[in-house]
């Protein structure tokens, strides 16, 4: 655009952002060659790695971008489990054909129970969640054809080549990351994004504006749940074993919402930090017992008070620094005539606002 010399463009893009995208290949390329030269225990570190972000990932999703606090997630991580043991175990589907089965029964799990969890909201929209997984981990603890309260182990998997096993579950779980990750980037980038920033400043505003809160609340914590779903299909091949305990344990809700928190809830950044963090404090604290919750803990709490943004949000606020920016920011360009024969271009580019 173009008016009195002055021409104006808008962009996300920044020399940083081009930057960190190259950096996020990068990173992507050399996650994929792991199998090529790295040992089997770091695959299987590395799968439990995988899945945490991505779980952190989708709750951030949901609750930084969406505005839906839930304490219940671990309610499809269990679904999407068991619903891999279910296909695997006992239809005959082939493992690694059913872990996006796993997502799809998770999400369709959340779809037929947002009629209850919806009705709800702010506080007790968090406790009906976290209520509906307990209801979920009752129920598969009484199913005798899924091994009941004891859980069963997935024996289908001894059919297959232990090698080809753990590289199998590595790739699919990289695969998942990445695909989660561009997915997640791309959508806050629509229309969709747009919304869901609407919705969880203000849900009245944005209805105000045309935004379809109910249909948009919907989609993300479909989404959010089909991601658990596949979180949980892809952990638990790679253990080989389930229970009721473990598939609907409170702490994969825990560990993502310390992620989120610490890293930077409503940020594409955060996550990853957060993930580092978590993994980098659980390898120093590993010896000393209850204490690691308890100095998880006690990181949290100070960074809630000191950093109520989170760490990459006090970063992005003190130094103005995001790898991946989401607004869109007004470019002005100038031409200048000079007196004579000759022009003058500016060739600088100055930053006039943001969208």
């Amino acid at each position: 655009m173009t008016e009195r010399g002055v021409s104006y463009t808008v962009s996300r893009n920044t020399r940083t952002s081009v930057a960190a995208v190259w950096l996020g290949v990068a990173s992507a390329l050399a996650v994929l060659s792991v199998p090529l030269w790295g040992s089997p225990a770091l695959m299987r570190w590395g799968v439990e790695v995988m899945c945490y972000l991505v779980l952190a990932q989708m709750w951030n999703l949901m609750a930084g971008y969406g505005g839906l606090m839930s304490v219940g997630m671990q309610a499809f991580v269990g679904v999407g489990a068991y619903s891999l043991f279910i296909f695997a175990q006992h239809l005959g589907v082939h493992p690694f054909l059913a872990i996006p089965l796993g997502g799809v029964m998770a999400a369709l799990a959340a779809l037929l129970t947002s009629v209850l969890v919806f009705r709800m909201r702010g506080g007790y929209f968090a406790i009906g969640t976290w209520v509906l997984a307990e209801v979920f981990r009752i129920a598969f603890s009484n199913v005798s054809l899924l091994g009941g309260g004891s859980g069963q182990s997935l024996t289908v998997m001894a059919h297959i080549d232990r090698t080809t096993r753990e590289i199998g579950v590595y790739l699919i779980a990289a695969t998942v990351l990445i695909a989660a990750s561009v997915a997640i980037n791309l959508l806050l980038r629509s229309r969709f994004g747009l919304g869901l920033t609407a919705i969880r400043d203000s849900e009245d505003a944005a209805e105000s504006q045309g935004v379809d809160v109910k249909a948009l609340k919907l989609q993300v914590y479909t989404l959010a749940s089909f991601g658990a779903g596949l979180v949980g299909a892809v952990y638990f091949t790679s253990i080989l074993r389930i229970s009721p305990n473990a598939a609907f344990d409170p702490n994969w809700v825990v560990a993502a919402v310390f992620i989120v928190v610490i890293g930077g809830i409503g940020t594409l950044e955060g996550p990853v930090l957060g993930t580092a963090i978590f993994f980098g404090l659980r390898w120093l604290l590993a010896d000393y017992g209850t204490w690691y919750w308890l100095v998880m803990g006690a990181v949290a709490v100070g960074v809630v008070v000191f950093a109520p943004a989170g760490l990459w949000g006090y970063v992005r606020a003190r130094w103005d620094l995001q790898l991946l920016p989401l607004q869109r920011r007004l470019i002005l360009s100038a031409r200048q005539p000079q007196r004579g024969a000759r022009t003058l271009e500016l060739a600088g580019k100055t930053e006039v606002g943001r969208t």
